[in-house]
């Protein structure tokens, strides 16, 4: 499920995703905002050819915070600054 494995294409793995969503996170935004435009970049993009359900982008934000890649600040979604 976080990494690709034999029945699990790497397109689906949660790190693949959650490094597909932090390219999105030049600034901080809210999680719908993020979620509009992780789809509408979606479309015809070489990197992640196979659309992601909610269930799986909130699942990929939750390995991006336990891994310390983001953080939750007044409602926004932003990079965690190391």
């Amino acid at each position: 499920m976080i990494l690709p494995s034999k029945h699990l294409p790497y397109d689906r793995a949660l790190l693949t995703v959650g490094a597909h969503v932090l390219t999105f996170l030049s600034r901080p935004k809210t999680v719908s905002a993020l979620w509009e435009e992780l789809n509408r970049h979606d479309v015809g993009m070489a990197a992640m050819p196979r659309r992601i359900n909610y269930d799986w982008f909130l699942l990929s934000l939750d390995l991006l915070y336990a891994l310390g890649a983001i953080e939750l600040e007044g409602g926004l979604v932003a990079r965690r600054i190391a």
